[in-house]
């Protein structure tokens, strides 16, 4: 099995943004290889205490053994971060004082061949599960769903302007059994002006499909709220993206969870009374450092969002956004 790496990105505008508290609990969602997570808990002293939660058993056996010098402060397990608040429950705890999302796939699930993950590889399975004990595969997606709704997903998941067509396809070249099927209908189906430029042409629909199979934006549009009132008075809630389209949600979600105002434009003062919870750390994203682009190039299209848990005497009603 192909070692797992994972570069943690960002990691020192991270551990930054977290303010960590020695006695503080933390949460990673995505733990991975634990590298982000091996700095947060070395930080950490008596009652201070770090959750980390991932899907991935493959993760969770690396990270076992990564953060095994820190296992008086570590609990480890294996589920998706959208049960948050009920793997919290049943450690008896409540509130905590940071939680950390770094989305999409590990460099190991990429370069680990039989996983799926990969445009680069013709001969893999059509696998891309990031839950290895979850029963559907990409190669069970390709070849079941109806042509409109693999156009859907990889028009809104890709945004592959070639997605009717790469459907089309799909449907008619059924069934499908490995990475070269799906690459090979992927070449064929877009116009070869389009695939002199712009990278691989296959990346866009290999995200898609993953993005789909792993209901990745499902469950991060839905898990948001529940973090943020997870968190205790100036608790950080740290997100990082690799797409526009987790960008996106993010920078919805906080923006509307610190101007909540819902009263129509002409009003001159906020009535609906809702309040605040917080504020965004940084108006814009916080992006890698330029030593780090040159060292790890998957860290280029990352950015990284913090929401901040108001405390008692900030948290008021608050007017819409100007902005």
């Amino acid at each position: 099995m192909t070692e797992f790496r994972h570069y943690p990105v960002m990691l020192g505008q991270v551990i930054d943004s977290l303010a960590i508290k020695p006695d503080g609990i933390y949460v990673d969602g995505t733990l991975g290889g634990a590298g982000h997570s091996s700095e947060i808990a070395k930080r950490l002293t008596e009652g201070g205490r770090l959750i980390g939660i991932d899907q991935d058993t493959d993760a969770i056996k690396a990270a076992s053994e990564k953060l095994a010098p820190y296992s008086d402060r570590v609990t480890i397990v294996h589920d998706n971060y959208e049960h948050i608040k009920e793997v919290l429950a049943s450690l008896g705890i409540e509130k905590v004082d940071g939680i950390l999302l770094d989305l999409g796939v590990s460099s190991y699930q990429l370069d680990t061949a039989e996983r799926g993950f990969s445009y680069k590889t013709d001969d893999a399975p059509l696998d891309m599960r990031m839950n290895k004990d979850s029963d559907f595969t990409a190669k069970e997606l390709l070849n079941t769903y109806s042509e409109k709704d693999l156009a859907r997903i990889i028009r809104d998941y890709g945004e592959e302007k070639s997605a009717d067509r790469i459907a089309k396809n799909i449907v008619k070249e059924r069934p499908l059994e490995t990475t070269g099927d799906l690459n090979r209908i992927i070449r064929e189906s877009i116009p070869e002006k389009f695939r002199r430029s712009g990278g691989n042409p296959s990346k866009r629909t290999f995200q898609a499909v993953r993005i789909e199979l792993n209901r990745e934006l499902t469950v991060l549009t839905d898990t948001i709220d529940t973090m943020i009132d997870l968190l205790n008075e100036d608790g950080r809630l740290a997100i990082i993206t690799f797409h526009s389209l987790e960008d996106r949600i993010v920078k919805s979600h906080f923006k509307k969870t610190e101007y909540p105002c819902t009263c129509p434009p002409d009003f001159p003062v906020c009535v609906c009374g809702n309040i605040s919870k917080g504020y965004q750390l940084t108006k814009k994203p916080i992006l890698p450092t330029e030593k780090e682009l040159e060292e790890n190039k998957r860290s280029k299209s990352a950015k990284l969002r913090v929401f901040v848990r108001a405390t008692s005497e900030t948290s008021q009603p608050v007017r819409r956004s100007r902005q």
